[in-house]
């Protein structure tokens, strides 16, 4: 109704709109439940929204439940067929209902049923999700999923997938995941490659099982990571060329990054052929994070001979890294010289400094130089042309001595 004016204490002052189920924070300020409940899900450091104070994400929220019943009786004297009638919200569900519900994922019987219950629960608030978690959720539903790929079975997988999903922001255990059972790595893994073509929404499942697997990895120890297995980047790779999901494969490529800082890992990406992938996976990209995330993972796969030989045994390896320099971020440019310095620097031999100038990299170097960016990325590049500036300096493309923006102008042409 346009000439109904609606209280102003009746909108929250997140969504703007009435609120449903108003609640209290700790700073005194009501806000619809949903609304400050994503506001504390998305934020690390979350303040009150209103009065700036801090807002710790597992502060109680107390139900207003004298605002709640003025809001319904106003809805009501003012009813409308476009306004929205508040509802009754559901009362919060307690531990021992859960807790109940978490002791039927051990029971063969219920663990289906069980699980359904749980990612409802879970899809309705955050508050539920914490009280999952809390009663101890994340146990069984890991044991759930190693369970179906040691019996390579994928009923319930689905759900299972989904609750790890949904509690992932109030995860903070995911240490103690891989403590209690380190297998849920090799059984995640199974399920990026496994076929899930006769289960609804497959490709959800696998997006639910690589973004599960990029948590684990991130918090993972050295000495977890030091054991990952071939087979475990066999797969990573083999889901990024299938998967058609760019949340997915920025996930991947991200579990491909926090493993790089092994020497062991870097060796086995190289094998399975990352280098040559990746450098597919750029030609068709368009998403800067996507081509940061990339462009980390060769840098670090550059650090080894075997993985420079691929990168420059693939026609298009220097050439694509050349044509992202000042065309994507700061952190692409940097990750960039990075990898045309390993390459000048340890295998700079004849034919690459010639391919180099021929597809344009000593030309965006000069660029570089000349452009507004960051000095270390300035000192990276007159440090590469300096390294071959003998060869270059007799090309009559470039006078690397004597740059001028004329001369940069004509090599960029």
């Amino acid at each position: 109704m346009d000439d109904v004016e609606i209280p102003e204490y009746f909108i929250c002052p997140i969504s703007l709109h009435i609120m449903k189920d108003p609640v209290t924070a700790v700073t005194g300020i009501t806000y619809d439940r949903e609304s400050i409940e994503q506001w504390l899900l998305k934020r690390h450091n979350a303040t009150c929204p209103v009065s700036k104070q801090p807002l710790p994400r597992d502060s109680e929220l107390t139900p207003n439940n004298t605002l709640r019943r003025l809001i319904r009786a106003w809805c009501t004297a003012n009813s409308a067929p476009d306004m929205d009638q508040v509802p009754t919200p559901k009362p919060p569900m307690s531990k021992f209902h859960f807790a109940n519900l978490i002791r039927g994922l051990w029971l063969p019987n219920s663990q289906l049923e069980a699980l359904q219950k749980l990612e409802a629960l879970a899809r309705e608030n955050e508050s539920n999700r914490k009280q999952m978690v809390e009663a101890g959720v994340t146990k069984p539903v890991t044991s759930f999923v190693v369970a179906c790929h040691r019996k390579e079975v994928t009923t319930g997988l689905a759900e299972a997938l989904s609750i790890f999903f949904l509690i992932r922001s109030s995860l903070n255990q995911a240490k103690l995941v891989l403590i209690e059972n380190d297998e849920i790595i090799d059984a995640l893994t199974w399920v990026l490659v496994c076929d899930l073509d006769h289960l609804d929404h497959s490709l959800t499942i696998k997006t639910h099982a690589i973004s599960a697997l990029k948590m684990l990895v991130q918090t993972a120890n050295s000495s977890t990571l030091g054991r990952l297995k071939p087979d475990f980047f066999n797969r990573i790779i083999r889901y990024i060329k299938e998967s058609n999901s760019q949340q997915g494969i920025n996930a991947a490529l991200q579990v491909m990054l926090d493993s790089c800082p092994s020497g062991r890992n870097r060796i086995m990406m190289v094998e399975a052929g990352a280098v040559s992938e990746l450098i597919e996976l750029e030609f068709s990209s368009a998403e800067k994070k996507t081509t940061e995330l990339i462009f980390g993972i060769l840098y670090h796969l550059c650090s080894c001979a075997d993985g420079r030989a691929q990168f420059l045994s693939h026609a298009a390896g220097v050439a694509i890294v050349t044509k992202r320099i000042l065309k994507v971020s700061p952190a692409a440019d940097s990750r960039a010289m990075l990898i045309l310095s390993l390459i000048s620097k340890f295998s700079g031999t004849v034919g690459v400094v010639q391919e180099m100038l021929r597809v344009g990299a000593v030309a965006k170097l000069c660029m570089v130089i000349q452009a507004d960016c960051e000095s270390h990325l300035k000192d990276k590049a007159r440090e590469i042309l300096r390294t071959h500036s003998n060869v270059w300096k007799d090309s009559p493309c470039i006078d690397v001595p004597n740059l001028t923006s004329d001369k940069i102008s004509r090599l960029t042409l």
